[in-house]
């Protein structure tokens, strides 16, 4: 007897700002058509030329946020269609760190990539702006609870001070004016604490200004129902409502990246309703998001895609969980 046939399951994770590099997709556009046609296609939307920022720098450049921010898309599109240009898979739920949930937009079908690419180059140009250069800052607290970090932030008497990223046990980001910030550091002293090389303090109140300049355009976006679930970082619960991702992403600007609760959410799912062989996949440049898996859930462990032999690794696995699933029972 034999089962009846089904596609190898995934779940497809997205990186957000911050695994920008130099040299990011080059070797992949030199191999793949794919990968060329897509940067072909983000450089004729921005009329600028991304790809040349993304292989050749400057550093500083590719690091300003309105650059950033499409060039980690479009590469990030580019592993996620390369994978799927060779292998059929089941895409069962999506999830991207912040900038990362317009990749997850693209990959689920709710946003064509030229819109995508557009307004997150409108995003960074936005929260690049909402705050002059030197007022606000975003550090990293190591090795803390969350609530001992919100203990210490009710303490705090100057300035905004919120949290931005709940990214794993150990590692919380708050963001906020610079005086506050190092207020609650010295507060919670001693602790280990990374000061982040951002231009802006994401993820506050501070970004309202460019919250509302994003509103706009989130309003004329042509946005579609995903076809699989989003897991949205500011309520870490999936939602395949056009409607309802509209106002996600407006409140994501100000909003805490829930990324803590979304990858447990994300587990939940999984194991309550799409069963525990789905494979998770990191599609983009670097492998952060798997480095985060590492503490919050460490059964997990993403498979990458930023390198040819990546793709074709995971090519290979996939292929051969398609095969299993269709092969006569014992």
């Amino acid at each position: 007897m034999t089962t009846s046939p089904s596609l190898p399951r995934i779940i497809a994770l997205f990186p957000g700002q911050g695994s920008q590099r130099v040299g990011m997709g080059k070797e992949l556009a030199d191999a793949s058509p794919i990968a060329r046609d897509l940067f072909r296609r983000a450089d004729d939307a921005l009329e600028f030329s991304l790809s040349t920022l993304c292989f050749e720098g400057p550093s500083e450049e590719l690091t300003r946020t309105e650059y950033a921010q499409p060039a980690i898309l479009t590469v990030s599109t580019i592993c996620f269609e390369m994978l799927r240009g060779q292998v059929a898979f089941d895409l069962v739920a999506a999830a991207g760190h912040s900038l990362g949930e317009y990749s997850a937009l693209v990959a689920t079908g709710a946003l064509d990539f030229e819109d995508a690419v557009r307004i997150v180059h409108r995003r960074g140009t936005y929260m690049q702006s909402a705050v002059p250069a030197g007022i606000g800052k975003m550090a990293a607290i190591l090795g803390k609870e969350l609530s001992a970090i919100e203990e210490a932030r009710a303490r705090v008497t100057c300035g905004v001070i919120e949290v931005a990223n709940d990214n794993s046990p150990g590692q919380i980001v708050v963001s906020g004016d610079a005086a506050a910030v190092d207020e609650l550091l010295q507060l919670m002293a001693p602790v280990k604490s990374v000061e982040l090389p951002v231009s802006a303090p994401f993820h506050c109140s501070l970004m309202q200004p460019a919250a509302e300049q994003l509103r706009a355009d989130i309003e004329k976006l042509s946005l579609r129902d995903p076809a699989s679930p989003i897991i949205a970082n500011v309520t870490a619960e999936p939602t395949q409502s056009a409607v309802q991702i509209k106002e996600l992403l407006y409140r994501q600007v100000c909003g805490t990246v829930r990324w803590v609760e979304s990858m447990q959410r994300a587990r939940a799912l999984i194991d309550n309703e799409m069963g525990p062989d789905t494979s998770w996949i990191e599609f983009g440049f670097g492998t952060t998001l798997a480095g985060l898996m590492k503490r919050i859930d460490s059964t997990i462990k993403p498979l990458g895609t930023q390198t040819i032999a990546d793709i074709t690794a995971v090519t290979t696995r996939l292929s051969a969980e398609g095969v299993s699933a269709t092969a006569p029972a014992a």
